[in-house]
């Protein structure tokens, strides 16, 4: 796979030079008593401890069994029960095409509303605005490639005279449709990311020319977990007259998301991020916004997306959101808590691991980064020896975004943030949820611990010198 610094785009870098960063092992004297010494007496491959041991006739809780703890919440969720519960009977007795006028037909129209009314009513959106598709993927190809072909089709812009901007560390979901443009003949620039992680607005605004007409940036990046100042960004966009896109697969549920206060043009989201189905996902598209559909036949959902709706996955959705907005703001807190919990004691067992990007563990309000997302480098290892010995130990972890399949190049995300090759082949990143505890998080130090004894020489490692880490982000 090719990474954003391809020759085929403009890539513009106006990070300045980094400053130190402390890490959190430097911090940790005064965040919460809660970074425990890993235990020895787990076992590899023995079983994380949960904070309430289950009767012996009652199921774990999804994503976890007795043997595995599931960290990798970024990827996917679990399939929620009450998700389930809702979606069944659409997947059954109520099996009408919601476009047929008869009463099996009605039904499936009246739940697919339903469910489009609740998440609007959940985003600030009305219910037109939301439209239904397959997932995250189809949603910003649909918008990037949509939004485009609407201002040529009413502002008579061509190709060659239409700029658009996108931030480097975007999913491939987004940056492959804008390679494809710059090959139709628009003008691309990828705007770098600063080392903290952040498109900054005086970075952004910089970026933009008389000629851009579309922007996207993330709203919460898929493998630091940075939140975005994305209501900024579209206020800039208005102020020059350019439409803003943003994908907002992670943060979704996550954190507040509202797209009225937001002030964007077009958002995309995906249920299974949230303990909804998969292959399900929604857009937003504001009202009188420039637009044209990428699939045409029967003119579903408005004529902006044809082709008969997934009546079951659309209800899926609406109630994984349901749930999530109301947990909210137990979720954030108790997250937060629990992250800090794990930086503090990974980064105490090693001066080889180190944060990818700042988190102060003192803030236990801070909006700048997903809750329960830990990006990580451990120096010496590989991602790939980390996720396969851990997942060995029981746990469940990745080494960046789980959406490029077979990809053996280091994440462009971290490139985009100015690491070298070699650092960003030894990325972790551990995305939790609500059904992890603390005592697996200290299950999770133990196994590093184990994991980290026997370096620096072992199959997998690279071999070279491992001084003390100072307080600082190197490169």
């Amino acid at each position: 796979m090719s990474t954003p610094a391809d020759n085929d785009v403009s890539l513009i870098d106006a990070r300045p030079v980094a400053a130190a960063v402390d890490t959190p092992a430097a911090l940790a004297d005064t965040a919460s008593a809660s970074a425990a010494a890993p235990s020895n007496e787990v076992a590899t491959g023995s079983a994380p401890a949960s904070n309430t041991a289950p009767a012996s006739n009652t199921a774990p809780a999804p994503g976890n069994s007795p043997q595995r703890a599931y960290f990798d919440h970024a990827a996917t969720t679990p399939l929620r029960p009450e998700v389930l519960e809702a979606m069944q009977p659409f997947l059954l007795g109520h099996f009408g095409n919601a476009n047929s006028l008869h009463r099996e037909g009605k039904e499936a129209r009246q739940a697919l509303e339903q469910a489009r009314e609740t998440i609007a009513n959940l985003i600030g959106a009305v219910p037109s605005e939301v439209v239904f598709t397959s997932g995250g993927t189809e949603s910003n190809n649909t918008l990037i490639n949509g939004l485009l072909r609407g201002l040529r089709d009413s502002r008579g812009k061509s190709r060659d005279d239409t700029h658009v901007l996108a931030s480097a560390f975007e999913h491939h979901a987004v940056l492959e449709p804008v390679r494809r443009l710059k090959r139709q003949g628009y003008q691309i620039s990828l705007l770098k990311p600063r080392r903290d992680g952040f498109i900054h607005p005086d970075d952004f605004v910089n970026a933009l020319r008389p000629e851009t007409a579309l922007a996207s940036v993330m709203t919460a990046n898929n493998e630091v977990g940075t939140i975005q100042p994305v209501e900024e960004l579209a206020r800039l966009c208005r102020q020059h007259d350019v439409l803003f896109h943003t994908d907002a697969v992670q943060a979704l549920g996550k954190i507040p998301f509202r797209v009225n206060q937001l002030g964007i043009d077009a958002a995309s989201f995906s249920a299974h991020k949230i303990g909804g189905p998969k292959g399900v996902g929604a857009f937003y598209l504001r009202r009188r916004t420039p637009f044209a559909a990428s699939l045409l036949g029967g003119g579903q959902e408005g004529g902006r997306r044809s082709g008969t709706q997934d009546v079951a996955g659309a209800v899926g959705l609406a109630r994984a959101l349901e749930l999530a907005d109301a947990e909210r703001k137990d979720n954030f807190a108790r997250l937060i808590r629990l992250r800090n919990h794990l930086i503090c004691g990974l980064t105490e067992l090693s001066g080889r691991i180190r944060l990818t990007v700042p988190i102060d563990v003192r803030d236990l309000e801070s909006d700048a980064l997903l809750p329960g997302f830990i990006p990580l480098l451990v120096q010496g290892l590989e991602s790939e020896t980390m996720i396969l010995k851990l997942d060995n130990a029981g746990f469940a972890v990745s080494g960046g975004s789980a959406c490029t399949t077979g990809s053996l190049e280091p994440s462009h995300v971290l490139l985009a943030l100015g690491l070298s090759k070699d650092d960003a082949y030894t990325a972790l990143r551990i995305s939790m949820g609500p059904e992890n505890t603390e005592q697996q998080a200290d299950a999770f130090i133990a196994a590093m611990g184990r994991i980290l004894k026997p370096a620096p020489v072992e199959q997998g490692i690279r071999q070279r010198d491992y001084p003390n880490q100072d307080a600082t982000l190197s490169k």
